[in-house]
């Protein structure tokens, strides 16, 4: 009697062991960025542009939730661009439910921002790398000096050079040092194809 209960044991134990790992054989919706320098956004957009975020919408598409953010153009840095661009990415907020997207920037009206643009096939743009191509601009209220910060620099990135996650990035440069260390990043991408 005890061996007919061993076996029912292992079978038991054997049928867990399977379903755990039928259960976590699946791949986990992470999203792993790799690190993209200046030089890298800069070469992979279509435009780069200064913008104010004035709303950000999110609908379904196709089972997903997408939010479309539109935004003013403040100043462009490369490229051309419309007055008035959409910027849609993954993720958002819809009734009661909420997509969140690693590694997806998110705005709100009033955001002030420098964006890495890439033309999507709908017609609007993308962000180049995501959370590496959005760079906030911080404006301080008591000596007005405004600021560059990378959402990126807080957001852990794969650097394949060293094989290993870290956060880095530009972090509250003044907004004139950013505008000449990315005109020299433009410049020396001039020339190259994607």
């Amino acid at each position: 009697m005890n061996l007919q209960i061993g076996r029912q044991s292992i079978r038991s134990n054997s049928f867990v062991l399977g379903a755990g790992l039928i259960l976590f054989s699946f791949p986990a919706g992470a999203t792993t960025l790799a690190r993209m320098g200046l030089d890298q956004l800069a070469g992979a957009a279509d435009a780069v542009a200064r913008v104010r975020c004035v709303r950000a919408e999110s609908r379904w598409e196709n089972g997903s939730i997408w939010t479309v953010t539109s935004f003013d153009v403040v100043e462009t840095m490369k490229g051309s661009t419309p007055a008035r661009i959409l910027v849609r990415l993954p993720g958002g907020h819809v009734g009661h439910l909420t997509a969140i997207v690693d590694g997806t920037p998110i705005f709100r009206a009033g955001d002030d921002a420098v964006i890495f643009l890439e033309r999507s096939g709908a017609g609007g743009f993308s962000i180049s790398g995501w959370v590496q191509g959005t760079f906030r601009i911080d404006r301080d209220p008591q000596t007005g000096n405004e600021t560059v910060t990378q959402d990126s620099s807080s957001f852990a990135v794969f650097d394949s050079a060293t094989r290993t996650f870290r956060a880095e990035g530009v972090h509250r440069m003044p907004i004139a040092q950013f505008r000449q260390t990315l005109a020299t990043a433009i410049g020396r991408t001039q020339g190259r194809t994607r």
